[in-house]
């Protein structure tokens, strides 16, 4: 007979998963002379998100959520924001080229991301990020969930300084 109060605590013998979860989350400050893209869709707005890259808060939680499954690390790892070659370049290629790379040996079964914004509306290029970073994951977009919400003016996402956002992937070990 089992007495143990947490059962679920004992040593047991099982074989690992191959399944492989991970969340990433991102911020970047709204600034005015910049473009505004997510999901590498520009969208019209009168401010744009301050980064080193695009600042695609977007595509950057959909890549620390893939590294952290992955666990190599974070995009800062990856792409530092002191190296020139990243200045200005489109985080849908370094999702395309560098991020894919490195995840090698894993597949994508799954994206949800959740975008934070108090403005501008979103709904309308939703579809257009999904079909962006399916692409470039070279997935079914039916994989990909994004998701937008405001936060009702609380928070710097709420008074408009910045934007952020989260993400979950879903990955397997493709040597299965």
């Amino acid at each position: 007979m089992n007495l143990s109060p947490l059962p679920f605590l004992e040593e047991r013998t099982h074989t690992m998963t191959n399944l492989r979860i991970g969340h990433g989350y991102d911020v970047h400050r709204l600034t005015e002379g910049r473009a505004l893209i997510l999901g590498g869709v520009t969208i019209p707005y009168e401010k744009g998100l301050l980064g080193h890259s695009d600042a695609d808060v977007l595509t950057h939680a959909v890549m620390d959520a893939l590294l952290g499954a992955a666990s190599l690390g974070d995009i800062g790892k990856l792409f530092p924001d002191s190296a020139d070659e990243f200045a200005g370049i489109s985080s849908l290629e370094l999702l395309r080229v560098k991020l894919h790379r490195s995840a090698a040996g894993y597949d994508v079964v799954n994206i949800d991301a959740t975008i934070l914004a108090q403005a501008p509306k979103l709904a309308p290029y939703r579809e257009q990020m999904r079909s962006n970073i399916a692409r470039e994951l070279q997935i079914d977009v039916s994989r990909v969930s994004v998701k937008a919400t405001t936060e009702e003016h609380l928070g710097f996402t709420g008074s408009g300084e910045g934007m952020a956002a989260h993400a979950i992937a879903l990955l397997e070990r493709a040597d299965n």
